[in-house]
């Protein structure tokens, strides 16, 4: 199994958010996926947690990741964390009226699993966000050159496009509810924390949250959706 550099490089990852760029392209991503957050009634679960920066801003308690030295880091930010992977989720059925993954998707070696064990533990009314660097955006395509060069979180990374996500998840069972766009300045630019974020999936953003919710009909009796490439009732 490759090693996972965030266990060994947990402190430098959680720094840059203190950084001048850090923190400000921060700040526009939280505002952005509370715009599609609201209320975040019900219990909510951030499936790749990391250092629980996110969670912390946006009130989730719950956070899952496969680094124990980054779960340490969000357990001092009050994350209750658990080890785990997005393609195998350690939850009961029907438990989570949320799931959260934010900068996670790029992340996963199988993201198509992880989306429809996210189907499995939302109740049905649940809400899934998906926030990310489209692969086809100027930050995308910066963050994979540099992954080309070596960098040690972005070598490990496959970044897709909005299209992708949205195909993959609806084959869980979701469908789209609504988008929100952000992050408009381009690598290399100085980044204004005063962005607002606009709606939908626009053209060029670099960061998109992405909301969907369960297609009923697409779950089974048992409340879990049926298998990939199994035919969808009428």
């Amino acid at each position: 199994m490759q090693a996972n550099p965030f266990d060994k490089l947990a402190d430098r990852y959680d720094v840059w958010y203190d950084s001048v760029e850090g923190a400000s392209i921060f700040a526009i991503e939280v505002a952005c996926l509370r715009e599609l957050l609201g209320d975040g009634v019900g219990k909510w679960l951030e499936v790749g947690v990391g250092t629980g920066r996110f969670g912390k801003a946006l009130g989730i308690v719950d956070g899952l990741d496969p680094s124990l030295p980054m779960l340490g880091l969000a357990a001092s930010r009050g994350i209750r964390g658990v080890v785990g992977r997005g393609e195998s989720l350690p939850y009961l059925d029907s438990c989570f009226g949320g799931v959260l993954l934010i900068a996670t998707i790029c992340f996963l070696d199988d993201p198509a699993r992880a989306l429809s064990e996210c189907a499995r533990v939302l109740r049905k009314d649940g809400s899934l966000i998906v926030g990310m660097v489209p692969a086809d955006s100027p930050w995308g395509k910066f963050y994979r050159r540099t992954g080309e060069q070596g960098h040690p979180f972005y070598a490990i990374a496959n970044f897709y496009s909005c299209d992708e996500v949205i195909a993959m998840a609806e084959g869980d069972g979701f469908v789209l509810d609504s988008a929100m766009s952000c992050l408009f300045s381009r690598p290399g630019e100085p980044v204004e924390r005063s962005e607002t974020s606009q709606t939908g999936v626009v053209a060029d953003a670099g960061f998109v949250a992405l909301r969907f919710s369960l297609r009923e009909r697409a779950r089974g009796s048992s409340g879990q959706p049926p298998a990939r490439g199994e035919p969808q009732p009428a």
